[in-house]
């Protein structure tokens, strides 16, 4: 059974008898295996340590910590496999897609060192009489609270840019997935200097009392409701936070669109990782002159795919996380079907966590499952005969994370792309943009951003030293 490494240790209980937090499969209901829950009381003492050995770490030139870094890039490469099982076997991603992540992880890591190490480096500015260097320096020490629908990635892109910046970090990874997350924090932890880095594990207990606890920066994936509590509990001593709230991505499908390639892109954006993602597709806008063709499209290739265990060949769609995920989709497909709504695809009874790729239609804009995130593998279609028609029930949820909209006019598309409020728009396809650009929500998806140079400078602080030419 997997547990913690006595050579990268997690901050634990007192010796003798600690809690332990079980991690279980759940396609299989298997046991994973345990971690020691941190106690809520030792986390001043963890932060106290950290910002120790944050004196050290950032007293190190920028060049030196990437260099430290690159060693733990090294050893996520020689257990990406691993981590990979870890990571179907925890939240029951299909092996091919936790396979991808961490392979992404591992094989993105120099280049994410690099792109920080650049985005860090003093900058200088001049005009006539001034010459300035903008420097960027460390906050301190960050808490990184991270999801577990990517318990690789998501810990990767907020830590490592701490880190470069001279920060020290306490990660706190989901109760869903401690001990994937721990796999991956330990190849780092092994070749940092001690306390640098430390993981607390727990549940939203742990989350409070680290947020609570005396640390200058906060960066949280999670649900907005979560992330409004941490908000008010930061507010009180300032500090920073960057906040990524969750979404209910709209997708425009406009008339002259290439059905086959949307229906392709709705389908692979609602049901990838069970719906278990940020930025799936959950709300889909359809002309009524290609509705029923689009409509029959997504709902043969939504009964097309394989759902099971993530280990098993050929499987496209997991589990639910848990049951009590499990249960709020039901719940939001018999409310709509019972507020008019018909299932084409899907609605169907299945065993454990796993909940059928279902496609609905008939849907109207002010059902309930169109205004509430919904994080499982349901896609929303409703007809529209006008596009401002469209653009305004896009925009009227409290959401804005990402969306997408297909046409083959690309002016077209862009123009309604631009009138959309989300903080990613993509044209023809998925919303995530170019290498560089930051992972940014508007509205109440998103407070602050990480990704990108931009987002690697939102770990440091910025400071002006100025000077007559």
């Amino acid at each position: 059974m997997p547990h913690a490494s006595p050579t990268a240790a997690p901050i634990s209980a007192a010796p003798g008898h600690p809690t332990w937090l079980e991690s279980v499969d759940p396609a299989t209901g298997e046991d994973v295996g345990r971690v020691p829950v941190t106690p809520a009381e030792a986390i001043p003492l963890a932060v106290h340590r950290a910002r120790v050995a944050q004196r050290s770490w950032s007293g190190m030139t920028l060049a030196e910590r990437v260099s430290i870094l690159r060693s733990a890039g090294e050893l996520l490469v020689q257990r990406s496999e691993a981590i990979a099982d870890l990571v179907s076997r925890e939240m029951g991603k299909p092996i091919a897609d936790a396979k991808g992540e961490v392979s992404h992880a591992a094989a993105g890591f120099n280049e994410l060192l690099d792109e920080a190490m650049v985005a860090l480096a003093p900058e200088v500015r001049e005009d006539k009489a001034t010459h300035s260097t903008l420097v960027f320096d460390p906050l301190g020490v960050c808490a990184a609270i991270t999801p577990w629908n990517f318990p690789v990635l998501m810990p990767q892109e907020c830590v490592v840019p701490a880190l470069v910046a001279g920060n020290a970090v306490l990660l706190k990874p989901s109760e869903e997935t401690p001990i994937c997350a721990f796999e991956w924090a330990k190849c780092l932890m092994e070749v940092l200097p001690a306390d640098v880095l430390q993981v607390v594990f727990g549940d939203e207990a742990q989350g409070k009392a680290l947020v609570a606890a005396d640390i200058d920066m906060i960066a949280f994936t999670g649900s907005r409701s979560a992330g409004k509590h941490i908000l008010e509990a930061a507010g009180r001593g300032l500090k920073r936070v960057i906040l990524e709230l969750g979404g209910k991505d709209p997708l425009i499908v406009l008339p002259d669109a290439d059905l086959e390639a949307a229906a392709a892109f709705a389908t692979r954006n609602s049901f990838r990782n069970a719906g278990q993602v940020c930025v799936s597709t959950e709300r889909i806008y359809v002309h009524r002159s290609i509705a029923p063709t689009f409509e029959a499209k997504v709902a043969e290739k939504a009964k097309a795919l394989k759902q099971g265990p993530g280990r098993e060949e050929g499987v496209a769609i997991g589990p639910m996380v848990n049951a009590r995920q499990k249960a709020h989709v039901l719940r939001q497909i018999e409310t709509a079907v019972a507020e008019g709504a018909k299932a084409m695809a899907g609605n169907e009874p299945r065993p454990g966590n796993f909940v059928a790729p279902t496609v609905l239609v008939n849907v109207t804009n002010d059902m309930t499952i169109m205004r509430e995130e919904t994080f499982g593998p349901v896609a929303c279609i409703v007809r529209y005969d006008e596009i401002d028609h469209a653009i305004r029930w896009a925009n009227e949820s409290p959401y804005a994370l990402g969306g997408a909209v297909f046409g083959a006019d690309v002016a077209q598309a862009e123009s309604v792309a631009r009138r959309l409020h989300s903080g990613m728009v993509g044209i023809n396809r998925g919303c995530g943009g170019a290498k560089g650009t930051p992972w940014v929500g508007a509205k109440q998806s998103g407070y602050g951003y990480h990704s990108g140079p931009d987002g690697h400078r939102q770990f440091a602080q910025v400071r002006v030293i100025s000077r007559a030419k």
